[in-house]
């Protein structure tokens, strides 16, 4: 049996990007870029005021209080074009004109007193290029200023644009097809009856992918025969993802992986060495992975959290696919009566000066819903503990939404 180390290695190493497409830059967001952008031109493209004010020559204002003589206006828009500074002069300059010849320096309005509509005078020290956004200071043409493999942000945007683009290559946001398994379940919107659960591993695990960034499509319920089982996952299997719930154990009615098999998926895996979700399989068809997980609903979405998201960033192109790991001190002794497997312990966090504390979420049995609700974080227990007491430290990985508390 696979290591959950092992089966996240072996899961990533089967994994390639789904694709590319050209992307409005809003759209863009959150999204991996395929190539570097390199910069057409200078930014900024000409010399430019950072400030409402006047623009001067430094040399004029060695001594303040000075008076200087205004002799011209540049507002934002303009080329300015023949507007000169000339010695014991200033020109009235908007933030974003381009400066005038002769001036090295800008001093802001704050800091001059109209003495006269043809005169002002400078009450602050004056030093050469201060305001003064020059050509080229930002980016240079040629410049390589946003490499591949990064996540555009509403910064990359402003860049992007800045640069003069409207489209950018993006590696592509895979359709992950969501499949539940069983005779039991029925779809959300009916009051369950006897022996009958609802289906809300199906939304969530969708949930899941759309938080990732992937697109769901949930499919719907395989029942308990052969034939439904073939007809959902042949759907299933034209996504660029396939994520199945339950009907993945050893029971007889688990017809996942036998009908999977059939329909020439090849088994990479089955059964990981963790609790919960050891009966997690993995397998690919023509470079689409399949994923079965568990059908409990903490041990589908653990199970998603450990191994199809990482694949699903991967397939959309990002470079760093897990969760970052921090060090927390336990509030309380763990058992583990089952030491073999590493253990993805739900978890709530709390931070005390600079120290992080973790203790349990409530009781550990996979059937209990709500302490994933109430859980912030995963720590992963390694194998080989039996007993961790109180203050020992932990590893954990945060849930996204919780990432506040680092």
């Amino acid at each position: 049996m696979l290591s959950y180390e092992q089966a996240r290695q072996i899961i990533l190493e089967n994994i390639a990007p789904a694709g590319v497409e050209q992307s409005e830059l809003v759209d863009a967001i959150g999204r991996v870029l395929v190539e570097d952008v390199v910069a057409p031109w200078d930014m900024p493209l000409w010399d430019n005021s950072a400030m409402d004010g006047y623009a001067v020559r430094s040399t004029d204002c060695a001594e303040v209080p000075c008076k200087l003589k205004v002799t011209g206006y540049i507002p934002a828009g303009i080329r300015g074009d023949g507007i000169e500074v000339k010695q014991g002069c200033a020109v009235k300059i908007m933030t974003g004109a381009p400066v005038p010849a002769g001036a090295d320096a800008v001093v802001p309005y704050e800091e001059t007193a109209e003495t006269s509509g043809e005169q002002v005078a400078v009450q602050a020290p004056v030093t050469a290029r201060q305001h003064i956004r020059y050509r080229g200071e930002d980016v240079r043409a040629g410049q390589t200023v946003i490499a591949a493999g990064t996540m555009v942000r509403p910064p990359e945007v402003s860049m992007l644009a800045s640069l003069g683009l409207s489209r950018v290559p993006v590696f592509l946001r895979p359709i992950v097809a969501v499949l539940s398994t069983g005779d039991e379940l029925i779809e959300v919107g009916r009051t369950p009856g006897a022996g009958e659960i609802i289906n809300s591993n199906a939304l969530a695990l969708a949930a899941a992918v759309r938080e990732a960034g992937g697109i769901p499509r949930v499919i719907g319920i395989a029942r308990d025969n052969l034939e439904s089982h073939r007809e959902k996952l042949l759907e299933g299997l034209k996504a660029d993802m396939l994520v199945t719930s339950a009907g993945v154990s050893a029971g007889d009615r688990d017809l996942v992986r036998v009908v999977l098999e059939e329909l020439g998926v090849k088994q990479i895996f089955w059964k990981v060495g963790i609790k919960p979700g050891k009966p997690t399989a993995f397998g690919v068809k023509d470079g689409k992975p399949v994923f079965s997980l568990p059908g409990n609903p903490v041990s589908g979405l653990i199970t998603f959290e450990e191994f199809v998201r990482p694949a699903l960033l991967r397939m959309m192109g990002q470079r760093q696919v897990l969760r970052p790991t921090f060090c927390a001190l336990l509030r309380e002794d763990i058992s583990n009566k089952e030491s073999d497997r590493t253990i993805l312990l739900r978890i709530r966090l709390e931070r005390e000066g600079e120290t992080l504390y973790a203790s349990t979420s409530g009781k550990q049995q996979t059937g209990l819903l709500k302490t994933m609700v109430n859980s912030a974080a995963i720590a992963v227990i390694p194998p080989g503990r039996g007993f961790m007491a109180a203050g020992e430290e932990v590893d954990v990985h945060f849930f996204g939404s919780y990432i506040d508390l680092i």
